[in-house]
């Protein structure tokens, strides 16, 4: 499974297309290169996931079951806006227009890649976010993570 890392700066052209940098392409699998889906993230950012990680969790999400309110209104917020990107010959992918509305993307966008996903962002909306870090990042940290290395014999985190 690909784990994906970095922070990648990319202007955006009057079409909507950017130049999805050579270092996070290096990180994919080549049957990962160049397909993609993006769609709307959990805050004003967009999140677009390799093709095979997409259909992993679409897999997921598609088990729900959608008697349950909660879980259809859930479905229709993760799927909302989802759209399939192909990389083209000169290496960059097209985001729909609504989606760049959705994040109010401009000129510069973020990608910040993580796990098995890219979150794209504006640039103002990332450096504001990124400046707005917890006043107690340790304590957070501790809430977040403290269970995590229970029963593995390093428990001193």
């Amino acid at each position: 499974m690909t784990h994906l890392l970095g922070e990648f700066e990319c202007k955006i052209d009057v079409k909507g297309r950017f130049m999805f940098p050579a270092g996070l392409k290096k990180q994919l699998a080549p049957g990962d290169q160049e397909r993609f889906v993006v769609n709307r993230g959990f805050e004003k950012n967009l999140t677009m996931y390799p093709e095979s990680e997409w259909m992993r969790i679409s897999r997921e999400v598609n088990t729900l079951n959608l008697y349950n309110k909660k879980n259809r209104d859930f479905v229709r917020y993760f799927f909302r806006g989802a759209t399939e990107l192909r990389m083209d010959s000169s290496g960059r992918l097209l985001l729909p227009k609504s989606l760049i509305a959705y994040g109010g993307i401009e000129k510069e966008i973020v990608l910040n890649a993580y796990g098995q996903r890219i979150e794209i962002w504006a640039r103002e909306a990332y450096a504001h976010m990124i400046s707005n870090e917890p006043e107690d990042f340790s304590q957070l940290a501790e809430e977040v993570m403290g269970r995590a290395n229970k029963g593995t014999g390093n428990d001193d985190a």
